[in-house]
């Protein structure tokens, strides 16, 4: 079993309680937007980190992440792009993506809106995280855990609070 930590769009701030909420995940996937090159390194002084970079992350950034990252862990395919969409409404390159690599967990970032979607269509569990950090118009900081086991997605939990003005 292997518990995940899934965040995003922290625009080179981290939130206060994610150290606490992701104290007993093994992984922390980030998708994208990280920011700046000190976040990704106080993420990696704690945990395992995969790492997309997202529209607004610098050379410094791109140069320690990809544009997509896709694996298999517990059984379970997993593609992560910043760039996504949802399900009905997938960018051009994530649909390719989906349709190509046929994952069964779709994560993408950059709208700054959690949601948890099953899409039927493509048979995956879509998970856009929110926002985590404290530029954008969102107004809560959201952040995702849940575990991976025998090739299932189990026991998601959403961590929200008011973001800092």
């Amino acid at each position: 079993m292997q518990k995940i930590g899934l965040l995003s769009d922290t625009h080179g701030s981290l939130p206060e309680k994610i150290f606490t909420f992701f104290e007993s995940c093994h992984q922390i996937w980030h998708a994208g937007d990280i920011g700046n090159i000190e976040v990704l390194d106080q993420l990696e002084s704690a945990f395992t980190v995969k790492a997309v970079f997202g529209n607004i992350d610098g050379n410094d950034v791109r140069h320690r992440t990809n544009e997509i990252h896709t694996e298999i862990v517990e059984g379970v395919k997993m593609t992560m792009i910043h760039i996504g969409g949802y399900p009905g409404k997938y960018q051009p390159k994530a649909r390719d993506l989906i349709i190509s690599g046929r994952p069964k967990l779709f994560i993408s970032g950059h709208s700054h809106i959690l949601k948890v979607m099953y899409d039927k269509k493509y048979k995956l569990l879509h998970i856009n995280p929110g926002a985590a950090g404290n530029s954008g118009l969102h107004q809560k900081i959201t952040l995702v855990r849940f575990d991976l086991e025998n090739g299932e997605i189990k026991n998601l939990e959403i961590f929200e609070k008011d973001r800092k003005r």
